[in-house]
């Protein structure tokens, strides 16, 4: 086990990816940010709290997005769907979609695919707090990496929020 960021660099990673969430905007009336269920939620939820800090006048359209029923790399057993929450148009929007951890790209592939159901987006950008950069099964890459790290396919990362603390467990 090994310690990628600890609390305090875990906090400046956060506040580092929405202040570069915002420099790519003039205003932010046209982007809507969404997490994934579950995990990416988590992370969302730090990443909206730090924008409505930096950004006090704006509004921020924010969702979470349930993509149990559109990934193709699991169904062999009975998952339970979580909550879906977009109570605003994508239409013509530039979304960014906010995750914990970006690994072969399965993940986010059925995000797009389950946004489709809401609406066409000007633009969908990818905003991850950690990209395991060479485990890819799909072209899928991030516009935003809190912290990108080399690591076998055996390997895991963990956030454990109420330490702060994000883990790589390496398998011998």
């Amino acid at each position: 086990m090994k310690t990628i960021l600890n609390a305090s660099q875990l906090q400046h990673t956060i506040v580092r990816l929405a202040h570069q969430l915002l420099e790519n905007s003039i205003t932010l009336v046209d982007t809507v940010f969404i997490g994934i269920q579950p995990r990416g939620v988590l992370v969302a939820d730090q990443i909206v709290a730090a924008l409505k800090e930096i950004a006090t006048t704006e509004t921020i359209h924010y969702g979470m997005l349930d993509i149990t029923f559109y990934r193709d790399d699991v169904r062999t057993e009975l998952h339970e769907a979580k909550k879906t929450s977009i109570d605003f148009s994508i239409e013509g929007k530039r979304v960014v979609i906010i995750d914990d951890v970006l690994y072969t790209g399965r993940t986010i592939r059925a995000a797009l695919d389950a946004l489709q159901d809401f609406g066409r987006p000007n633009k969908v950008e990818l905003c991850v707090l950690v990209d395991r950069r060479f485990n890819r099964e799909l072209p899928i890459q991030p516009d935003y990496a809190g912290i990108k790290i080399d690591t076998q396919n055996s390997d895991m990362i963990k956030i454990d929020w109420t330490s702060g603390n994000v883990m790589l467990y390496q398998q011998d």
